[in-house]
């Protein structure tokens, strides 16, 4: 084999070897749950985008910073939350489904805790969103105890259960699932990044002080929708090992 021979053989044994790094393999994962993983993950990070982008829109269209955000901004502020976290549940029954058989406990227990984050905030959102100003219009001083986002009220307080404690247990407990290559470590890192911080906001609460709080807003607004994305570039990449049924 001449020379020419050898760099074309090297050459394409490399090429496959870069092929074979970009493109995963999963025992159990199949089309389905690639397909619904990488539209899950990457709509949670667009979903994301625009609540952020409708969020300061809202906050712009104050005459003053103590009014609270009116409609329309209001209105899909709480519609995007709702559809935002129902696409976190899909994102995580596929995390349980790429977890190896050692971590399957833990991708198991991360989808839990994000079951009961989309139960209690959904509840939460859609009863704000439904009946809340109604009520309030009617002119019950109790109203503002249950239904307002001031704190201390109700809602406002099963908002941050939801958010920075079960929130932050799924992020944890899903974290472990990751453990292969540069891109999962980093999915791994930002996991418990996010969910440390969504945890550390629940200190406000015994202080009283929502500003405070603000820190696991920075867990789950801010980490939260890179893992996501990440998470639709981890699925997109894994096949279906050959031969496995699912």
């Amino acid at each position: 084999m001449n020379n020419q021979s050898k760099f074309v053989a090297i050459s394409h044994k490399i090429g496959r070897k870069d092929k074979r790094s970009r493109t995963m393999s999963r025992k159990g994962f199949t089309l389905q749950h690639r397909v619904i993983g990488v539209f899950a993950a990457w709509a949670v990070f667009f979903v994301g985008v625009v609540y952020a982008i409708t969020l300061v829109l809202g906050i712009l269209s104050l005459k003053s910073s103590q009014d609270p955000i009116g409609d329309p901004f209001f209105s899909i502020l709480e519609l995007l939350i709702i559809l935002m976290a129902s696409l976190m549940i899909l994102c995580m029954i596929v995390v349980h489904a790429y977890a190896p058989p050692e971590a399957k406990a833990y991708s198991f227990s991360a989808l839990v805790f994000m079951i009961l984050l989309v139960g209690i905030t959904s509840c939460v959102h859609f009863v704000i969103l439904t009946v809340s100003r109604q009520i309030e219009a009617a002119g019950l001083t109790w109203v503002p105890l249950f239904l307002s986002y001031k704190w201390p009220s109700v809602a406002y307080a099963l908002d941050i259960l939801a958010w920075d404690f079960f929130f932050a247990l799924s992020m944890l407990f899903a974290a472990p699932v990751f453990t292969g290559d540069r891109l999962e470590i980093t999915v791994r890192i930002l996991m418990i990044v996010s969910g440390l911080l969504s945890l550390a906001g629940l200190i406000g609460v015994p202080l009283a002080d929502m500003q405070i709080r603000m820190i696991g807003v920075l867990g789950y607004a801010g980490v939260a929708p890179i893992v996501f994305l990440l998470l639709g570039i981890v699925f997109g990449r894994t096949q279906q090992v050959a031969g496995d049924i699912g």
